[in-house]
């Protein structure tokens, strides 16, 4: 990293410090709400008339393309790009244009091009329980691990090279390495907050060579998982939410390909809106009706009266995600208070479910901003400790992983719903958010838990289109084609890169934002001790609890445990061959 890259980071770090004086305040005052997206128009309009913007325009699926452009000319305007999925155009024009055109009958959304931001907080104390908190390690006992399930990982990419992305063979998990940001130099992940995310997710030190002090002591929830990293920011995490669109627009263009079933996004916008004209949150919702599970973290606002009004995590075709503190409650865990809960815009209970999300280790970026930020955050140049939403998303969407290589017929909806129905009370939470149970889950028969999303209104965009008999993916299709040589990835089995996201770089770029908004370096622990305990065999909890029937539309691998006795008036379990060694997780 160049002199003046750390220069940046240190000036962030003592900004990062002095916010600090009063831990977790700053986000949970009402004072702080973002204004929402039609206010930030209105003051732009007002105040700088003449001023160019960039917004994204969605339109009514009746209006062709050509009649679009047309009208956005007519506003003084020019079109630097498509945006996936909504019927909607990437725009340039002044802001007092902006306003006019907003309000014009054929314009469904006029929203400015905003910035999002990671859902991660500071590094605490170590506390690498979270599998056998969610008891993901009862169903490695079952040789469930995720295997053959693709997991998109939208965020600032993933250090692929790392030994905890390969599988037993010595290749890579990283199917695909796809690059959505303009602004991106490298293939990698030189921010490090998407490579913890992905460590969380599928990641496996088993595969560290041998006599390796960290061998078998970090696992991720779905460790045979493989991941397609879609790095949406540029080298320092900065990022909006066209980069996300179009990396949401990869995922759907190639789910079949990759068997991609599952997205994380550990992100928010920072523009109140509702859910039914958000262009992000209607990107997300068509994702989740192609069949994708789309897994977002809640935020990182506490209770704050807008906490959970930003999308994608104020939408209900998600999984929104809320953080637990395992140490809280007399280590019996509760609710962290920076985790956003509350009621949205539209009167949406938020988040659905939490999971772990405090004093969490996973890979670490080497040479990474997180590393250069907090040092003593790092366990050994290997790992790092950081906690917040961001963190706990990917524990659920490992877990979904799992569901889904069990039980692959499983739509979005049943995978929410079963998450959800067989959840467990969380201290300090609300009624009916509780944190996954990922083995109650798997044995659960959908009928044996409420529905979801019944009779919820989608957002405005698709309800037009389907009326009008429209499929939005028709609207229009970024190009993709092999990663120019500055951005393959050697150690990916494909690389990507988008045309038609590049084309709207020199728009976009004067608006581009940072994901970099969490303190990392304020709660840092010095963790030389505790990474010297790592050199020992940790112990390993003893848990004897039987293995109930899966239920029927399950598929079991075949060379692992045998199948226990079946309870009472219950189905037998598929036999099974005898077992092999299962990755175990460590204290």
């Amino acid at each position: 990293m160049s002199h003046e890259t750390k220069q940046r980071w240190r000036g962030r770090l003592a900004v990062a410090a002095f916010a600090t004086v009063v831990p977790f305040a700053v986000v949970s005052t009402a004072a702080h709400a973002a204004p929402t997206a039609q206010a930030r128009l209105a003051t732009a309009a007002a105040k700088t008339p003449n001023r160019t913007v960039t917004a994204i325009v969605q339109f009514k699926p009746t209006l062709s393309e050509k009649a679009a452009t047309k009208l956005v000319r007519a506003h003084g305007g020019k079109v630097t790009s498509k945006v996936p999925f909504i019927h909607g155009l990437a725009v340039k024009l002044p802001a007092k244009q902006a306003k006019v055109l907003a309000k014009d009958a054929k314009v469904l959304g006029l929203t400015l091009n905003a910035r999002v931001h990671s859902t991660g907080l500071d590094a605490n104390q170590l506390a690498t329980s979270y599998p056998k908190t969610t008891r993901a390690d009862k169903l490695w006992q079952r040789g469930i691990t995720g295997a053959g399930i693709g997991v998109g990982v939208i965020d600032t990419g993933i250090a692929g090279d790392q030994p905890d992305f390969k599988d037993a063979a010595g290749g890579s998990r990283i199917v695909a390495n796809v690059i959505t940001s303009p602004g991106a130099k490298t293939p990698g992940d030189g921010f490090g907050h998407g490579t913890h995310v992905a460590g969380i997710i599928a990641g496996d030190s088993n595969h560290r060579p041998a006599g390796d002090p960290f061998k078998g002591k970090y696992v991720g929830m779905a460790p045979g998982a493989n991941l397609i990293a879609i790095k949406a920011s540029d080298d320092a995490g900065n990022s909006t939410v066209l980069d996300v669109i179009n990396g949401i627009a990869f995922a759907v263009d190639h789910k079949d390909r990759f068997n991609l079933r599952v997205l994380n996004l550990s992100l928010a916008a920072d523009t109140p809106q509702s859910y039914k004209t958000d262009p992000l949150d209607a990107a997300v919702e068509h994702a989740w009706q192609k069949g994708i599970v789309v897994v977002v973290a809640s935020g990182n606002r506490g209770s704050a009266a807008d906490a959970v009004q930003y999308a994608p995590a104020n939408d209900p075709f998600v999984i929104s995600v809320g953080g637990v503190d395992e140490s809280a409650n007399s280590g019996r865990g509760g609710r962290a208070d920076w985790s956003s809960n509350g009621v949205t815009q539209d009167g949406l209970s938020k988040p659905d479910v939490v999971a772990p999300g405090a004093h969490m280790v996973s890979v670490l970026a080497p040479s990474s901003a997180f590393q250069i930020m907090c040092p003593n955050c790092a366990l050994g140049g290997q790992y790092f400790k950081a906690g917040g939403t961001s963190m706990a998303a990917p524990v659920v969407a490992g877990a979904a992983a799992l569901l889904l290589q069990a039980r692959p017929t499983l739509t979005p909806n049943q995978v929410k719903a079963l998450l959800m129905g067989t959840d467990k009370p969380v201290a300090g939470n609300k009624v009916g958010t509780g944190m996954i149970d990922v083995e109650r889950a798997l044995y659960t028969p959908t009928q044996g838990v409420p529905a979801v999303n019944l009779n919820v209104v989608p957002n405005l965009l698709f309800a037009l289109a389907t009326r009008a008999g429209n499929d939005l993916s028709t609207w229009t299709r970024s190009t993709w084609s092999a990663a120019p040589s500055q951005l393959s990835a050697s150690w990916a089995k494909s690389t990507w890169s988008c045309g038609t996201c590049l084309a709207a770089g020199g728009a976009i770029d004067p608006q581009r934002s940072t994901w970099s908004r969490s303190t990392w370096s304020s709660a840092g622990e010095d963790a030389s001790a505790e990474a010297a305990q790592y050199a020992e065999q940790a112990e390993e909890a003893e848990d004897t609890g039987s293995l109930a029937p899966i239920p029927a539309d399950a598929v079991v691998p075949t060379d692992e445990a045998p199948a226990p006795e079946p309870a009472a008036a219950a189905p037998p379990a598929p036999e099974t061959a005898a077992a092999t060694p299962t990755p175990e997780a460590v204290r």
